[in-house]
C-alpha cells in the first residue's frame, strides 16, 4: 500500500520551478488557500483501475502538496477530503476513503510534528467512522501547540449545513438574550461557523476540469480567487501549484472597492 517514506524527505526541485518559487516568495503569498480535490475516480478510470486506486494515488498527492505548502510559507491549507453527501458513493469507495486518514496520520504524523505542522478539521466529525475520528483526533492533540502551517482537513463537510447549524446557535443566543439581533455582523457572524479564528481562504483551486465549488464554504469564499484547472488531483503536482500564486499574484483583489 502506501510506502512509508520520510513525508519530509526532499524532492528534486528543477531549476526552473526554483526560479519560479523564488520569485514567488518576493511577492505576496497567499495566506489561506482552500483545494477541492477533484478527480481521484476519474484518474483511476482512465487507467482502468478500481476508483479506490484513485483515493489511494490523491493521498500522495496530499503529502506533496503540504510539502510544497509549507516550504512557500502559506499559513492554511485547507483540503476537501469528504463531503456530507460522499456517504452517496458505494459503500467500499467510502470504506476506503474513510481508511485513508487513519493511514496518511499514522505513517506521516512524526514528520508534521517535526516540521511544526499543526492538524485540524472542519466538518461533523463526530459522524466519522471510529477509527478514523480516532486518529484525526489524535493527530490534532499531538500538534495542537504547534506554529507554523495549518493542515485543515475538511471532513464530512458541507457548508449550507455548517451555515444553517451557525443561523440556529445565533437565534438561540439572541431568544437568550446572549445578543441584541442588532449587534449581528458578518465577523459575529462568522465566529458561529466552523472556520472561527480562521482567516478566510484568499485562493481556491479546484482539480479535474470541473467549474463549481460544490457546497463547500460558501461564506468564507465571498471574496476568494478562483483558479481551475483540468489536472485530476493525482496529477497535481509542486508546478500546477506555483503556476496557481503565480496567477493569483497578477490579480488585483478589489473586495468590492475600485
Amino acid at each position: 500500500m502506501f510506502n512509508k517514506l520520510t513525508f519530509w524527505k526532499k524532492r528534486a526541485i528543477s531549476s526552473s520551478l526554483q526560479e519560479r518559487i523564488n520569485v514567488l516568495k518576493q511577492q505576496s503569498i497567499p495566506e489561506h488557500i482552500a483545494i477541492i480535490m477533484d478527480g481521484n475516480g476519474r484518474w483511476a478510470k482512465k487507467r482502468n483501475l478500481p476508483r479506490i486506486a484513485g483515493h489511494h494515488e490523491g493521498m500522495k498527492c496530499v503529502k506533496r502538496i503540504t510539502k510544497m505548502a509549507d516550504e512557500l510559507g502559506i499559513k492554511v491549507l485547507t483540503l476537501y477530503a469528504f463531503s456530507t453527501e460522499n456517504w452517496k458513493r458505494p459503500k467500499k469507495e467510502v470504506e476506503y476513503i474513510m481508511s485513508l486518514p487513519e493511514q496518511f496520520l499514522s505513517t506521516f504524523l512524526p514528520e508534521l510534528i517535526e516540521k511544526n505542522v499543526k492538524v485540524t478539521s472542519i466538518g461533523y466529525t463526530e459522524q466519522l467512522p471510529a477509527h478514523t475520528l480516532k486518529a484525526l483526533e489524535n493527530a490534532k492533540e499531538k500538534t495542537k501547540d504547534n506554529t507554523g502551517l495549518i493542515l485543515n482537513f475538511a471532513l464530512n463537510y458541507g457548508s449550507r449545513s455548517e451555515i444553517l447549524y451557525a443561523v440556529k446557535n445565533l437565534v438561540n443566543d439572541c431568544k437568550n438574550n446572549d445578543i441584541d439581533a442588532h449587534d449581528i455582523t458578518d465577523e459575529l457572524f462568522s465566529s458561529y461557523l466552523m472556520t472561527e479564528g480562521m482567516a478566510d481562504p484568499d485562493l481556491l483551486i479546484r482539480t479535474s476540469g470541473e467549474l463549481r465549488i460544490s457546497n463547500f464554504m460558501l461564506w468564507q469564499l465571498a471574496y476568494t480567487e478562483l483558479w481551475f484547472t483540468e489536472v485530476f488531483w493525482p496529477d497535481f503536482s509542486e508546478e500546477h501549484l506555483v503556476e496557481a500564486i503565480e496567477v493569483f499574484q497578477n490579480r488585483q483583489r478589489r473586495f468590492g472597492g475600485v
